[in-house]
């Protein structure tokens, strides 16, 4: 099969998308990578993600045909050790404003608050190399547009958020999943994203749910601080008791949250999919509130219980469970989708990496 094009199929392919992968073979990946990175200093883990993923991948099929990951554990190192070195400078910056005296806090805010932008830029910049390192049938994909705009955008868009007391955050969500899925592309062919088809999903309702659990469970939490707090002789680090029950409220309220959460990140994960479209074909994830409450909490029992070496198999859990929920509506011309010319990044997803922003 020639580099530059996907082979010849009939015109309008429907598309069929499988996620195959047997959870227990990530069982001894899960050993391998947990004592690994034990033994290096956590140094392993690019190469053990970059495993990770390649499994994942080989083991996603769409009409029967596996994706390939080439990413390497070396370009996520080089990320990282860029990544290292800015944080460095920032430092450095930070601890040199301080002796400007009473004028440092003019300078160090605006840098803390710029953080925010370079998050987004993170973001950006890990699709980006995932994008790249990604292929079916020996075409690639690539996400073209630019990380630094994505960066101001997404700063942008957390300061409404937060003015907003978090109201506008559905908003906010969909607005930053545009530019990722608009600028994609499989080979010379475009991705879109349509806010008119994503905000067919009714996420307000939910988002509502999830902001009056989330008012009314702090303001019980923190009533029960205060009034412990006016107590006489309250001291929580000589009272076991009175400690046992502040982190028992802070857990039960933090579970409570997470359960008023899930109605929301479900809609939501249904409005993103609604909105990708390419070449016609229209996205759907069949998805409920339930579901995902058990996959959150399978994943936090996997990873609680086995101190995080399970985390390989938590990732190709998780992907499964999207993937699998996922539905193509329409059909691909496949024959006339040539090989694009860019090679994509080559370092990986440093930044992301560092802020815990890591996609998979």
């Amino acid at each position: 099969m020639p580099e530059s094009m996907v082979a010849p199929e009939a015109a309008g392919t429907p598309l069929r998308l499988e996620q195959r992968a047997k959870l227990s073979s990530y069982l001894g990946l899960s050993l391998k990578n947990g004592l690994l990175n034990l033994l290096t200093l956590t140094l392993y883990r690019f190469w053990g993600k970059t495993e990770v993923r390649r499994r994942i991948w080989a083991s996603t099929y769409l009409n029967d045909e596996a994706f390939e990951y080439s990413g390497r554990g070396m370009e996520l190192f080089i990320g990282f050790l860029i990544a290292t070195g800015l944080s460095l400078v920032f430092l450095l910056v930070v601890f040199g404003i301080q002796f400007l005296g009473p004028f440092a806090v003019l300078l160090i805010l605006p840098l803390y608050v710029g953080l925010i932008g370079l998050i987004g830029f993170a973001i950006y910049a890990a699709f980006r190399y995932l994008a790249s390192r990604t292929a079916w049938r020996g075409v690639r994909f690539h996400l073209s547009g630019s990380a630094a705009s994505y960066g101001l955008k997404y700063f942008g868009l957390m300061i409404l958020a937060g003015v907003t007391l978090g109201w506008a955050w559905p908003f906010v969500e969909r607005k930053l999943a545009e530019p990722l899925w608009a600028n994609l592309r499989f080979g010379d062919r475009r991705f879109r994203f349509s806010l008119v088809a994503a905000r067919k999903e009714n996420v307000y309702g939910p988002f509502a749910l999830m902001w009056f659990g989330g008012v009314v469970g702090y303001a019980a939490v923190a009533t029960l601080f205060m009034g412990l707090a006016m107590q006489p002789d309250f001291d929580p680090a000589g009272d076991p008791a009175v400690l046992a029950v502040i982190y028992a409220a802070a857990l039960l309220f933090s579970l409570l949250f997470l359960l008023v959460s899930l109605p929301y990140r479900a809609a939501m994960m249904r409005s993103v999919a609604r909105g990708i479209q390419f070449d016609g074909v229209k996205v759907r994830l069949k998805i409920g509130a339930l579901a995902v409450g058990w996959l959150y909490l399978g994943n936090v029992l996997l990873i609680v219980f086995s101190l995080g070496f399970l985390m390989p198999l938590v990732q190709a859990r998780s992907a499964r469970f999207i993937l699998n929920r996922l539905v193509l509506e329409g059909e691909v011309d496949f024959g006339a989708i040539h090989q694009s010319a860019e090679s994509g990044p080559r370092q990986g997803e440093g930044l992301a990496d560092a802020f815990g922003l890591s996609i998979i």
